[in-house]
């Protein structure tokens, strides 16, 4: 081998030279463009504080580097950044893949980023971004995820140019105009997601060219035209969702070609005629839903080739004819609901032996003979619904071994017979109505066991005897005996019904006494119409009786006197609406309260501050009011109304003292953390306890004080939430305190109508729980989150969520719990958008509000991305 000459040997050391120089340089450059990005934004959780120079970028938070210690992953979800994007991250010469989804970053995305021409995977959902999605084009390009933020204006055609994409979702934005056809350009494309904008005119044939295809979800725009048959040359298709839109005319039967197809999701939609024979070919679909349309004609035994169907959803259409018996021979069949049609004859009477039955609805339509003896084979059956129609005969003894039933309706019908034993036996049920049949018999001489009950109705039937003692359960809120053949007196027991909110028994022949037990019913008694449902039918011992349990009412407040006492300070009225208080809390207590390193609340009406008893350390709170000027003639009358207020979810007024000076209320004290401080840490089971306490207080401030008294202002910082998870409202008292209503104009939680009106009712109590559920759900808040050319949440929700595809609009920190709670996630966003509606009148009552969640939450957590609707 020769010797390597002089020469030689110095160009190979000058070469490593200038290399090592030149990785230096790139070195440097990379350094410099990623310290770039980190100054643009904001890192509250402080993820990126390894992110300098003492250490090797590639070990820094989020950075992946290949092997020649180049940058080529920028990995930063979920991360709580906000802020504008920076174009340096774009400008890196080896970066693959930037995922920055799931965070805070607002603003424009930069219009360069398509410059960049080693970039793979982008993906920036789940932001705040604004404008317009970026011109341009990079080769490499496979994946481009921009969902669930706020772009606007049409879909650029250069996104036709983007010839290597597979992955593509602008869903979730404020998109407009029509489907690009240069879209249709992307012939390797296997993933689309147009969904959740504002997108119309009609769905271009030239899809049907996308052979690579295997999603498509335009779903939650004003699409309109008929489904293109070029659709069913989609061979690879195995997920078409077209939902909510305004596609008219029939279902090609052209869509029997897609072989492939798992999900044929088209319903609220306006389709008319019958399902094509076609559909029923695709051997390998597993769900089917083609609900809310104007369709029609029957449903052939053809479906029995659908051997692999676990969801059937063809509710609130115009089928006719029989229930297909083919239904029985489907395996895995688990979700059956065809509620609100036409269909007649019997029930399939082998439905559910040979079934996997989780949920079946059958309701509102002219259903006739017997209730299947084997709906409940699968030992999974928890939803059964099958009111309204025109059944006969007993409930199968099958039903009542059924454990797993959760929600059983069986009123309107033509029931007969006694309830078997053990049908009052079972465990998870906790709400049953079998109202408006012909039941029999009596139900006094059983024991029940129902130990989850809380809605039970029996009424309108042909029961007789006495009442029972119990049903097993005291958690009842909802207990209707009304309009049977009852006889006897309300038994004692039903006192320790702490939870019974409403209880009708009109209509009997019920006699004796009401015991002062039913005073314990603290829920029931705030209730004015209460006893109006117990009494109608009663005789005049009852009524004596009522005035005996009224006397038993006003001694209980005797203990509210008024009392004047004297100190330094000069002379304080004093009023206590607890007795525990009373004897704990002196007027010295309350003024020595008056500490700086007391104070918890600074009001614009006054401070509040953490007070405690001498006598026994009893904790309360203190609200100053400092303008005297502002309390009424009328002060102590007024006050003690809220005095008696009593609820779980309500913080207890329980005292007020006032002097010529100044006035004091006193409050429970609440241990516990504001909302807003922990909302982002919290699972979706905690949100929706809250959520559903916050609705228990509205419905009782609303529907059960006479009058009807208003929560008032109300945010996630002023709800404080205890160790259990329940939320306590505090009520602002602007009537009886002339608060001026700007203090609700301030607010971005505030109604529309407030801005114009110093009146307030309980329509804008409705309005700011509808914003709070959307906070919620989504985990933004006015204060860190921009909302584009959009005024407020609420309107950037109504353009940009839709009220089914969860993973467009949902806190990404529960993203993982909408897998198996996607349904009752969905109707409370219905519901949020619902209260928050711009005019009143369009609001929900607090009862509504109140039902619609019970009954959103009350869904199956094993029957996941269902759409369900109003049949609960």
């Amino acid at each position: 081998m020769a010797k390597k000459g002089p020469h030689q040997t110095c160009s190979m050391l000058l070469m490593f030279m200038l290399l090592f120089l030149n990785s230096s340089m790139l070195h440097a450059q990379e350094l410099e463009l990623l310290l770039s990005f980190k100054s643009s934004i904001n890192d509250p959780l402080q993820y990126l504080s390894n992110w300098n120079p003492s250490v090797t970028f590639c070990n820094w938070q989020g950075i992946t580097c290949n092997n020649s210690s180049r940058i080529m992953v920028i990995d930063l979800p979920g991360k709580n950044i906000s802020g504008k994007l920076s174009l340096s991250v774009f400008q890196l010469p080896y970066i693959e893949t930037i995922n920055l989804s799931s965070n805070q970053l607002s603003g424009q995305i930069p219009h360069d980023i398509f410059s960049s021409t080693s970039l793979r995977f982008l993906n920036l959902s789940n932001n705040n971004f604004t404008g317009s999605i970026p011109r341009g084009s990079i080769p490499c390009l496979e994946k481009l995820d921009l969902s669930n933020n706020m772009l606007e204006g049409k879909i650029p055609t250069e996104i036709g140019s983007l010839s290597n994409l597979k992955f593509l979702d602008l869903g979730g934005n404020v998109l407009v105009g029509t489907i690009p056809i240069s879209l249709t350009n992307i012939t390797s494309l296997e993933f689309l997601t147009l969904a959740s904008n504002q997108l119309v005119g009609q769905i271009p044939r030239e899809l049907g060219q996308m052979r690579s295809l295997k999603w498509i979800y335009l779903g939650y725009n004003n699409l309109s035209g008929q489904i293109p048959k070029e659709m069913g040359e989609l061979t690879c298709l195995n997920h078409l969702d077209l939902v909510y839109n305004n596609l008219t005319g029939s279902i090609p039967s052209s869509l029997g070609n897609l072989t492939s197809l798992l999900y044929l999701f088209l319903y609220q939609n306006k389709l008319t005629g019958s399902i094509p024979k076609s559909i029923f070919g695709l051997r390998e679909l597993i769900s089917l839903d083609l609900s809310d349309n104007s369709l029609s004609g029957d449903i052939p035994e053809l479906i029995v080739q659908l051997q692999n169907l676990e969801i059937l959803h063809l509710f609130s259409n115009n089928f006719t004819g029989k229930i297909p018996g083919a239904l029985s021979s489907l395996p895995r069949l688990k979700v059956l609901q065809l509620w609100s049609n036409n269909f007649s004859d019997e029930i399939p009477k082998d439905l559910g032996k040979q079934n996997n039955l989780t949920v079946v609805d059958l309701s509102t339509n002219s259903l006739t003979g017997k209730i299947p003896e084997g709906l409940c084979s699968s030992g999974n059956l928890f939803k059964l619904i099958l009111f309204s129609n025109s059944l006969d005969g007993e409930i199968p003894k099958s039903l009542s071994t059924c454990k797993s039933l959760q929600r059983v309706r069986l009123q309107d019908n033509n029931l007969s017979g006694e309830l078997p034993i053990e049908f009052t036996k079972l465990p998870l049920v906790y709400f049953l109505d079998i109202s408006s049949n012909n039941f029999s018999g009596r139900i006094d001489t059983r024991k029940w066991e129902m130990t989850s009950l809380q809605m039970l109705s029996l009424s309108r039937n042909r029961f007789f005897g006495g009442l029972p003692d119990s049903f097993g359960s005291d958690q009842i809120e909802t207990l209707d005996l009304s309009l049977n053949r009852f006889s006897g007196a309300i038994p004692r027991t039903y006192g320790s019904l702490s939870e019974l909110v409403q209880l009708n028994v009109s209509g009997n022949k019920l006699c004796g006494e009401i015991h002062d037990e039913l005073s314990s019913c603290k829920k029931l008694v705030k209730n004015p119409m209460w006893w109006f449902y117990v009494a109608c039918i009663l005789g005049a011992s009852v009524v004596l009786a009522l005035a005996a349990f009224g006397i038993v009412l006003i001694r209980g407040r005797k203990i509210l006197e008024l009392k004047r006492v004297e100190n330094d300070d000069g002379i304080w009225e004093l009023q206590f609406f607890h007795p525990k208080a009373s004897k704990s809390v002196t007027i010295d207590d309350i003024l020595s309260s008056k500490k700086e390193e007391n104070i918890i609340h600074r009001g614009k009406k006054g401070l509040s501050y953490k007070g405690k008893s001498i006598i026994n350390d009893m904790q309360f709170m203190v609200k100053e009011i400092n303008d005297v000027k502002s309390i009424p003639l009328n002060f102590w009358p007024e006050i003690a109304e809220f005095g008696k207020l009593q609820h779980p979810n309500i913080v207890e007024l329980i005292g007020a003292c006032r002097s010529d000076k100044v006035a004091y209320l006193v409050y429970e004290y609440v241990e516990g953390t504001n909302l807003s401080e922990i909302l982002r840490s919290l699972s979706w089971e905690r949100r929706r306890k809250i959520a559903f306490g916050i609705a228990k207080a509205l419905r009782f401030v609303h529907c059960y004080c006479s009058p009807a008294v208003l929560v008032g202002y109300k945010s996630t910082e002023k709800i404080m939430v205890n160790g259990k998870d329940e939320p306590r409202l505090r009520l602002s008292l602007p009537d009886l305190l002339s608060i001026d209503t700007k203090c609700f104009i301030s607010s971005a939680y505030a109604a529309p109508e407030i801005k114009n009106s110093k009146d307030t009712n309980e329509k804008i109590d409705i309005y700011e729980f509808g914003f709070i559920l959307i906070e919620l759900l989504t985990g933004k808040s006015p204060a860190d989150a921009e909302f584009g050319f959009h005024e407020s949440i609420v309107e950037w929700a109504r353009y940009c969520y839709s009220d089914c595809h969860l993973d467009m609009w949902i806190d990404p920190m529960i993203k993982e719990e909408a897998l198996i709670n996607q349904n009752e996630m969905v109707e409370t966003m219905n519901l949020a958008l619902h209260c928050t509606a711009t005019e009143p009148t369009a609001r929900p009552s607090a009862n509504d509000v109140f039902k619609t969640l019970r009954s959103a939450f009350r869904t199956s957590s094993c029957v996941s991305r269902l759409h369900f609707s109003s049949s609960f």
